[in-house]
């Protein structure tokens, strides 16, 4: 079955935005791309402080309450409907919860060709990016390198700290056009 969607995890400041970005670019076709930030950013401001939602402590320790998950379950059905209604979809995703985050999206998922990337790079390198960003809260990024890995299967993984992103993208996108061939 040709791949519809794929799921990029990885920690804060990995470089899954920049590969989103390029597999648009080298992909055929078009592909949509939605990631945790865009559900974070459409919240409503309380949610983003805490209060049932997401909160980010001094030292980058990110913790969600209740209406965070039951918002989540929602935003993630609606990325699969729009995947199961024939668009190709990109989803940069950081699976704080490890493989119990995985078996949210696998629920939802469920019948579609999913291509499951893990998107890593050193944690010294993803601190040094988070420092260059200056939008996280320091410490995220090295807190989330291998936390987000935990028990979670993929059918590929790119390391951007030893490759840049269009390398990795072009990686990703050979195994998306053999699928295809299939």
């Amino acid at each position: 079955m040709t791949t519809r969607m794929i799921i990029l995890n990885g920690g804060s400041s990995s470089g899954k935005s920049t590969l989103a970005r390029c597999l648009q670019a080298v992909l055929p076709d078009p592909w949509l791309t939605f990631g945790t930030d865009t559900f974070v950013d459409a919240l409503p401001a309380a949610l983003r402080e805490g209060d049932g939602g997401i909160e980010v402590g001094p030292d980058g320790e990110v913790e969600v309450g209740a209406v965070f998950r039951q918002l989540e379950e929602a935003w993630i059905a609606g990325v699969a409907a729009m995947a199961r209604s024939g668009a190709r979809v990109i989803v940069d995703e950081v699976f704080l919860g490890g493989a119990a985050s995985q078996a949210r999206w696998d629920r939802a998922l469920e019948g579609l060709p999913v291509l499951w990337v893990g998107v890593r790079c050193a944690p010294e390198v993803a601190a040094g990016r988070e420092l260059a960003r200056g939008d996280r809260a320091v410490g995220m990024a090295q807190r989330q390198a291998e936390l987000v890995h935990r028990g979670v299967r993929y059918d590929l993984e790119v390391d951007t700290g030893q490759a840049a992103a269009p390398d990795c993208a072009r990686v990703i996108a050979d195994r998306v056009i053999a699928d295809r061939v299939r």
